[in-house]
């Protein structure tokens, strides 16, 4: 089947979806964000492992409730929330050490939810490398044709939100020009002039990229194998857990001219990262903050604000409240509200996205994107049914130029708070 057929077969499929199957779609359907697979016919829930943009029912939403207050009930012993919070390093490093990089699958989907990892003409060239290839592989299966869409509906939304001269994000003007000069300035380049220090990993790039909470590397490796061939371009990764570290340098991929990996707390204020504040172009925190105690997190947000630069872009995924996950839990596993440890020790809690917004918001960064991502995951071979939440967020820190008043500077305390 050629191209404009599928592509015709694609659409008609679109345009006969019943109008009774509103309960299990979504009344929008965009590729990106959050993919395109709609559930509309309940009889074929085990056909795909995972169904996007998913409506709860009242029923379902209150059933979720009753079972998060349930396992609530129960809370973790003082003494022993102490010991969870001391030594959650150790309990990382046991989870590395008996899981190395095999746990976790690498997140090949990120270009397609977040493009803003890349730069702008790298975007630009990958866009043109999937349309290139796209005669080869249209006779295999329709998941090109997905993700190739796909990519390109991230690159609308990025650019109708931050690209292309100078555009609004609340009460800000993001002015692609002035985010441009301020990267081509001579003391932003040269690490000798910033920060007072003489060198940095990565001092020479124009464009750069921190990983916070990096693992054994499933972020950092899919987003080597693009940079690779990108110059200018350079990629830090720390973790707290020394032993995902090592993994993360061991690997045949790790490269110390593209990628510095170190080691850090990033709820210790007092530790310095090995760069100056100001340079980051992209932070990227993945299901990272949710491992972290709830009273410590707007500290850790405000810090990482720091390190980006003026346009610079906060990527934010984790889990959602009511998610599976947490759904499952037993009680005693509670340590506080909607804040649970597991059974290695490692602790996870669940966001709304209220909570989210307002954390960056204190940090002084502006919302570019924030959603509630509901997906149906089901195990075909079990038939078992699971609902999946997490949270998708995009966070800017301010340029200079404030929409109330064109002629004045905005402080720097607007974004950077203590």
């Amino acid at each position: 089947m050629n191209f404009v057929t599928r592509l015709s077969a694609l659409c008609l499929r679109k345009s006969k979806t019943p109008k009774s199957s509103k309960r299990h779609q979504s009344s929008r359907r965009p590729a990106v964000p959050l993919g395109s697979r709609i559930l509309t016919d309940p009889s074929k829930v085990f056909e795909h492992n995972m169904w996007d943009h998913m409506q709860w029912s009242q029923e379902e939403e209150e059933n979720a409730k009753e079972k998060a207050a349930e396992n609530s009930l129960v809370k973790v012993q003082w003494e022993d929330q102490d010991k969870y919070e001391r030594e959650a390093s150790k309990y990382w490093n046991e989870f590395y050490k008996t899981h190395k990089n095999n746990f976790f699958k690498d997140r090949n989907w990120l270009f397609l939810e977040f493009p803003e990892i890349l730069p702008e003409k790298r975007r630009e060239e990958l866009k043109t490398e999937a349309r290139s290839s796209e005669c080869t592989k249209i006779n295999s299966t329709n998941s090109f044709l997905h993700k190739n869409e796909t990519f390109e509906e991230g690159e609308k939304h990025w650019k109708k939100n931050d690209g292309g001269g100078s555009t609004s994000v609340q009460g800000y003007v993001y002015d692609k020009n002035q985010a441009k000069s301020f990267t081509d300035n001579p003391q932003v380049k040269n690490g000798r002039e910033l920060g007072g220090l003489e060198s940095f990993p990565g001092s020479d790039a124009t464009y750069r990229i921190l990983e916070v909470g990096c693992g054994a590397g499933n972020s950092v490796f899919p987003i080597l194998k693009v940079l690779c061939n990108t110059p200018g371009t350079f990629l830090y990764c720390c973790d707290f857990a020394s032993g995902a570290v090592e993994l993360v340098k061991s690997h045949s991929s790790y490269n110390s001219a593209w990628c510095s990996a170190f080691v850090h707390d990033v709820c210790d204020d007092a530790l310095p990262y090995p760069f100056p504040d100001e340079i980051l172009d992209v932070i990227l925190l993945v299901f990272v903050l949710s491992t972290i105690h709830p009273d410590r997190m707007q500290g850790v947000v405000n810090r990482l604000a720091k390190l980006l630069k003026p346009g610079g872009m906060l990527l934010f995924r984790d889990y959602g409240r009511y998610d599976t996950a947490q759904l499952r839990f037993k009680k005693g596993h509670c340590l506080s509200e909607n804040f649970y440890v597991r059974g290695d020790g490692t602790r996870v809690y669940f966001f709304t996205k209220d909570e989210v917004w307002k954390m960056f918001n204190l940090a002084g960064l502006t919302e570019v994107q924030n959603l509630v991502d509901r997906r149906l995951q089901v195990n075909r071979k079990k038939k078992v049914k699971m609902q999946r939440v997490w949270i998708q967020s995009k966070f800017q820190k301010p340029l200079l130029l404030s929409l109330n008043n064109p002629e004045e500077t905005t402080e720097r305390h607007h974004y950077n708070v203590p």
